[in-house]
Formats: structure tokens, sequence, C-alpha cells
């Protein structure tokens, strides 16, 4: 207790990793190259496997697909590749074969493409639990299929079912499966946290009032409790997920109420949330049942893609869409460690300790994830779109898509 006491002193976020490592990587080891809900199996943004690089070596194509128009990350598992996209007036479901890329099978239903400053399509990212993969469209419509088939278990709308509100840019934060539920963001008056029994589709319980945001929903261990974190449109939550009681908030106003990076827990009662419009990050303590910001600064706007934390560090894009910079941020302080004008927008994850990012231009890099600079690896063009879906790297391939829908599969 002692030593723990000394490392809380001095760096809490030293703690966290060595916290993580006892309590959470190595019992999810045996599926650490999967990558099961957005974000991967935990929604950290990183993975414990480890990239095969080789300085200034390109990664060879291995596939390539047409997936439909969005915005969808891919959800990777058993051999088997699950995304979304917007086809001839329907968002499609994908099941393709992650070694090939050929169809095992696909689902559609009738969808508005919704263009709304960007491309339009599919948002969210679907969610694997066993064999239920849950996807959610832009406008509501909630879908349980079978992971082998496609066949649909049941479906419900969040608007028409449970009252929801659509926010302005639609529905994509990625469902959440905790245990028997399924928790989403809804929006609705008296439901804007809703939780499903995920076997079939009904209400468990419904709280607040507040409209949507745009992240999605995570399960974190904050003072001393299982703690369902929301970023609503204007508020972060914290919610009690096995009936959803509201625990805490701070109020996070930011333009056109789009909150959509995830937030990142960075400690043990400590997590990272951040917007774009110049609204800042903020490093956010939770104790007590209260909020408070520990550190708040502009010198990470995450508009759409959220940032990763690793090692002490935060690695995210600045700025909105468009031509953001990769920054990093000294967890503790806040402070800038560096800054990186070569990548440009686009959406990063850690693998094995290395930067895996792709750039609002289509740009594959590795870099090393580290405090001290930015040391790339490799650069290659991959795709040639605008590109804002985080990437994907699991059983050693990277999955990569454009806001268009073209999907490319990467190996060495």
């Amino acid at each position: 207790m002692r030593i723990r006491h000394v490392f809380r002193r001095l760096h809490p976020f030293i703690e966290v990793s060595l916290l993580w490592i006892a309590g959470f990587v190595l019992p999810r080891k045996a599926q650490a190259a999967d990558w099961v809900h957005y974000r991967g199996p935990i929604g950290t943004g990183v993975s414990s496997e480890t990239p095969k690089l080789a300085p200034g070596r390109d990664w060879r194509v291995l596939w390539r697909a047409k997936v439909g128009v969005g915005t969808s990350s891919s959800v990777v598992e058993n051999g088997r590749l699950f995304t979304m996209g917007h086809s001839e007036g329907s968002d499609w479901v994908f099941c393709l074969d992650a070694a090939t890329g050929k169809v095992n099978w696909s689902f559609h239903q009738p969808v508005s493409l919704d263009p709304n400053l960007f491309e339009g399509g599919s948002r969210s990212t679907p969610t694997l639990a066993g064999n239920r993969l849950f996807a959610l469209s832009h406008e509501g419509q909630l879908v349980c299929l079978d992971a082998s088939s496609g066949n649909v278990v049941w479906q419900k709308h969040l608007v028409k079912d449970f009252g929801g509100r659509k926010p302005d840019w639609g529905y994509s934060g990625a469902p959440l499966v905790d245990g028997n539920k399924l928790i989403l963001d809804a929006g609705g008056v008296g439901a804007s946290t809703i939780a499903l029994d995920a076997s079939n589709g009904q209400l468990l319980w419904k709280d607040g009032s507040e409209p949507a945001g745009y992240a999605a929903p995570l399960i974190m261990h904050l003072d001393a409790r299982r703690t369902l974190v929301v970023f609503k449109g204007d508020v972060l939550v914290g919610l009690d997920p096995e009936n959803g009681q509201s625990l805490w908030r701070l109020p996070w106003p930011t333009s056109y109420k789009v909150n959509a990076a995830t937030p990142s827990q960075i400690a043990p009662d400590r997590l990272l949330i951040s917007s774009g419009y110049n609204a800042g990050a903020a490093v956010v303590a939770i104790e007590g049942g209260r909020a408070r910001e520990v550190w708040r600064n502009k010198n990470l706007r995450a508009h759409i893609n959220s940032p990763v934390f690793f090692g002490g560090n935060i690695f995210g894009v600045d700025g909105n869409t468009g031509g953001g910079n990769l920054v990093c941020l000294d967890a503790a302080t806040g402070q800038k460690r560096w800054e990186e004008k070569s990548v440009k927008g686009g959406a990063l994850m850690i693998a094995g300790g290395k930067l895996v990012l792709v750039s609002e231009k289509g740009d594959l890099v590795f870099a090393e994830a580290a405090g001290d600079g930015f040391h790339q690896i490799s650069r290659q063009t991959a795709l040639s779109q605008r590109t804002w879906a985080q990437p994907v790297f699991a059983n050693g391939r990277v999955y990569l898509r454009d806001n268009q829908g073209n999907m490319v599969c990467l190996g060495n």
C-alpha cells in the first residue's frame, strides 16, 4: 500500500498503467488480436498486438472492397469483419471475410443518405457481442443480427419506440453491450440514455433529458464504482449502469452540440474529454460523487475522432476536420509536448506502442507513440478520398475505409 501511495503522489498516470496491466489487459490477452467494439474491446483505442514494421517499407494491399458511403469504422473477430455503409437508398451492414474481403452476408434497410457538410451515410460502428451484432443507423433504426447468418433477431427504433431525439448530424455513437444490457445515447426527453435487454430489445431503464452527443458510451471504473460514461451534446454524465441513476455531471457546452470524441480513462478516477470548435480538452477527476476539472486548455480540440492515452501521453488531432495537426500532450498537465504538421486530420489508434494513423487524405502512417517527438516509421498512400473512420489493426492486418466507402486491407 505504501508503494502504491507513493506512485499516486508522484504520478497517477503511472499507477493506472500498472492497474490496467494487472486488471484489464492480461485477462483479455487471448482476445487481444480481435477488435469487437469501436476503439477496441474496452474502448481505449489501444491494442496489445504489435505490428511488424520496417522503416520506409510499404505494407501490401491484400484486398479492396466497396462498403458504401459513411464514416463507420470496423469490428473484427474470428476471421470476420463487420462494417456499415450507405448505397442505393439503404444502410447496409456487411460481414466480410477479413482475409479476402469476400462478402459473407449483408443486410440492408431504407435509410436516407443525409449529407450535411460531409458525405453522409452510416455514422455508427457496429458492436459485436458473442454471436450478436448490433447496428444503429443515423436515423435511429436499431437492429440485432445473427453474426453468423445476418438474419434479424430483433429490430427497434430509437425515435419511434423510445422517444429519442436525433441529433443534427444523426446518431453516431456505437452501441454498448454491458452484460445483458444494450446501452445507447438516444437523446429523448426522459429517455436521454436508455438500456435495452440485449436478447429482445425490450426497455430495461431510461434516464435524463439531455440532447444526444455523437460519442460512444463506455463503462469505466471511477470513484470506486462501475460507471457508465456518456458524452452528451452539452454535458458529460456518469450513470449507474444497472439502473441509470445519475451519479455526477459536468457541463461541457460546445458549438452545435458536437461532442463527438469518445472520452478516455487515463487514471483510476480521471478521464479525458475533448471537443472541436475551439472548445479544447480537459482531464476530469471523479471524486466523492462529483466531477471537477483537473486541467483544461485548447492544446487539443478533437472535433470528431477520439484522442488516445498511452504511456502518460495523450495523442490526438487538434482542430476541426479539414487540416488539424497531430499533437502530443502530457496527460498530467495538459502541456503540449510536440506537434506534427505532416499528418493532417484523420484518425488514430495505438498498437504495440506504435501510432497507427490515417490522415484525412488517406495516408497510412506508423510512428512511435513517444512523448519526446514525432518519430515516423513509415508512410504510404492507402486511400484517395476524405477519410474520417478510425483505423483498425487486428490479427496483423490494417483495415481502413474512406468516407466514400472504399475499404482497403493491408498486411506485410
